[in-house]
């Protein structure tokens, strides 16, 4: 049976909602829905002042046309740069949301696994806290319980969660085998579009492509996959890792790198849009977006991160939705990429950091409803 079928049991959900000695009276929020967005090793310089002007050249940044690369992503300051690299992030998230990590505001968003590579950032992410037992991005499953599957946990949102990532290694991360979880990574064939013919069309394609990295599909599948299953199964709790920011980086290509960022905002523009269009997401949705680690900095730091590469622990985080003040791009505070988790489960109106004593506590100001002990708890 396919992890991805839905499945739901109100009844149950009321009998482990009383079970609980102590029990929290939620303020009313508006989010019912929520979509949850990585961009693998998306700089925070890109993010904050758009494409680099010192790396589109041929050995810096491996750009064949420098000429061309200038003229569709370097005119203008850092402030015109980076809404032609991300016009849907600077126009609609950070307008209408927030977004932290910009170190010129004195705002710092810190990776704090101590690792600054992807399964740690991941985990960080998703688990709300760092695991020194994850060294490596070896295909380990996660011995610790993430936000995903804690929601999955609870009869409201079971079978009403999904993941699409770009690398193979998400199953593992998110333990598809003990947590249920619906997960669709790497080279993995699609089970959804939106037709039969059209799945066999798409899953050939995929098949008789270069595959420029065996463990990283290219996102086009990643977000195919995701769009069908939004459109038919509708889920509660939506998943979406994309990998090629990342990928191309490593591969020393600047200009590859930016029109993959560019194709991210487009495609985090097509989700939103389309979960507005739909009734059961449309003013009730919130969306969080981040990435799993910075990056180096100069003609060759750029293509990698770790702890050899200053700055790799920097990243950037951003919130829209029905329950986030409209506060753009957030001035003198420090957070951590471990906050993440919290927010996701607080937005939605549960507390997740009642599950385990390390998770880091929601971002400060994104999240509108509160938690508080309901009057006869005890």
């Amino acid at each position: 049976m396919s992890h991805c079928n839905v499945r739901n049991s109100f009844l149950a959900f009321l009998a482990i909602a009383f079970s609980f000695s102590v029990s929290l009276q939620i303020h009313a929020g508006e989010t019912e829905r929520l979509l949850l967005v990585t961009i693998d090793g998306l700089r925070w310089q890109e993010v904050f002042g758009g494409a680099d002007l010192r790396l589109i050249d041929k050995e810096a940044g491996g750009v064949e046309r420098p000429e061309e690369v200038r003229a569709k992503y370097g005119s203008g300051d850092a402030a015109a740069r980076r809404e032609t690299l991300l016009p849907f992030f600077w126009d609609v998230i950070v307008q209408q949301g927030q977004v932290f990590g910009d170190p010129a505001r004195n705002c710092h968003a810190m990776v704090t696994n101590g690792l600054f590579f992807s399964y740690p950032g991941y985990h960080e992410i998703l688990c709300g806290f760092p695991e020194p037992e994850i060294t490596s991005n070896d295909k380990v499953p996660n011995p610790n319980v993430n936000v995903l599957e804690w929601l999955n946990s609870k009869p409201k949102y079971q079978g009403q969660v999904a993941a699409f990532g770009s690398w193979d290694v998400f199953p593992f991360i998110l333990n598809q085998q003990r947590s249920g979880l619906c997960v669709n990574a790497g080279w993995q064939a699609l089970e959804i579009a939106e037709s039969p013919e059209r799945l066999e069309q798409v899953n050939a394609l995929a098949e008789e492509l270069p595959r420029y990295w065996q463990s990283v599909r290219y996102d086009v599948f990643t977000m195919r996959g995701a769009m069908a299953y939004l459109h038919q199964r509708r889920p509660k709790l939506l998943y979406v890792a994309l990998g090629e920011t990342d990928d191309w980086a490593h591969a020393g290509r600047y200009d590859l790198y930016l029109d993959a960022a560019r194709r991210s905002d487009r495609y985090l523009q097509t989700l939103w849009e389309t979960m507005q269009s739909l009734p059961e997401y449309a003013g009730k949705t919130s969306l969080v977006v981040t990435t799993d680690h910075g990056r180096g900095d100069g003609r060759e730091g750029w293509k990698s991160h770790g702890v050899d590469y200053p700055g790799s622990d920097r990243i950037w985080i951003a919130v829209l939705g029905p329950d986030t003040p409209a506060a753009g791009s957030i001035r003198n505070y420090s957070v951590t990429q471990g906050q993440v988790a919290a927010t996701v489960s607080a937005l939605l109106g549960e507390d997740y950091a009642l599950s385990n004593r390390r998770v880091t506590p929601a971002l400060p100001g994104a999240v509108t409803r509160e938690f508080r002990p309901a009057p006869d708890a005890r």
